[in-house]
C-alpha cells in the first residue's frame, strides 16, 4: 500500500498575550500571562490502490404504455441480472438501489418509463468487463464506479497517525524556535474526510448498439482511494 503525503496545515502559536487563531468548532482558549500554550493544526493524506470496485448498473425503458413499460422493464431487469451472474458475480454482491415506473416527461405524451438501478461489487480488474456485460444485456444507464478498499478503517487510522505525528513535529519545531520547552498535550481533536473525486457517468441512448458492432470493454483506470485527517492540538509550554 503506497502512502503519499500531500500537505501539512499551518501552525499557529499562542504564547503570553499573543492572539491565537481559533479553529471552527474548537474550544475558545484563554490567552493571558498565566496560560502558556502552543497550538498546532496538521493535515495529512494517505492513498491506497483500490481492491474493490462498486459499479452502478441500471436501465431505463423507452416511453410506452404503463403495462408495456413494466413488461419491457421486467425483461431488461432479468436479462441484466442473468448476465451479471453468468459473469461470475455472486447474488450477495448485487443490491437494488431503486426501481420506479414514472410518466414520461415529454409534454402530452401520456406514456411511461420504467427505470431500475443496482450496485454491483467486483474487483477493479474485472470492472470494465462486468460493465460491458451489463450494457450488452440492456443496462443503458450505467457507468459510475466507486473505488474503495476492503479495510477502510486501516486507511483512516494511517491518516490519523500521520497527522498526529506531524502535529507533534510542528509543535516541537515551534517550541524550539521560540526558545521554550514543549510540555504535555492539553487538548486534541481530529477530523477525517474523503476528498471528492469527479466520477463521470456513462449514459447510453435508449437504442442499444447491435451485438455485431460490440467492441472491447471500455479502458477504465481505477483511481486511488484517499483518506485525509486533520489533527488540532494544544500543548503546554514550559
Amino acid at each position: 500500500m503506497k502512502l503519499a503525503k500531500i500537505f501539512t496545515g499551518a501552525s499557529v502559536l499562542a504564547l503570553g498575550l499573543a492572539a491565537a487563531a481559533q479553529q471552527p468548532g474548537q474550544p475558545e482558549l484563554k490567552i493571558d500571562a498565566t496560560n502558556r500554550t502552543l497550538t498546532v493544526t496538521a493535515t495529512e493524506t494517505v492513498n491506497a490502490e483500490p481492491d474493490v470496485a462498486i459499479l452502478h448498473i441500471g436501465f431505463e425503458t423507452m416511453p410506452s404504455g404503463a403495462k408495456q413499460a413494466y413488461a419491457d422493464g421486467a425483461r431488461n431487469s432479468n436479462a441484466i441480472i442473468d448476465a451479471l451472474k453468468q459473469a461470475g458475480i455472486a447474488e450477495s454482491d448485487i443490491h437494488s438501489e431503486s426501481q420506479y415506473l414514472e410518466p414520461d416527461s415529454t409534454p402530452k405524451s401520456h406514456k411511461f418509463k420504467l427505470a431500475q438501478q443496482w450496485t454491483v461489487k467486483t474487483t477493479p480488474a474485472h470492472a470494465a468487463e462486468i460493465l460491458d456485460d451489463a450494457v450488452t444485456a440492456g443496462a443503458n444507464n450505467s457507468g459510475e464506479i466507486d473505488w474503495t478498499v476492503k479495510d477502510e478503517r486501516a486507511l483512516e487510522e494511517q491518516a490519523l497517525d500521520k497527522a498526529a505525528a506531524r502535529a507533534r513535529e510542528n509543535a516541537a519545531v515551534l517550541a524550539k524556535g521560540m526558545g521554550v520547552h514543549l510540555g504535555a498535550v492539553i487538548y486534541a481533536s481530529n477530523q477525517l474526510s474523503s476528498p471528492m473525486i469527479p466520477r463521470p457517468m456513462m449514459r447510453s441512448s435508449f437504442a442499444m448498439a447491435p451485438q455485431a458492432q460490440a467492441g472491447p470493454p471500455l479502458a477504465i483506470e481505477p483511481h486511488k482511494v484517499t483518506r485525509e485527517a486533520t489533527v488540532y492540538a494544544v500543548f503546554a509550554i514550559e
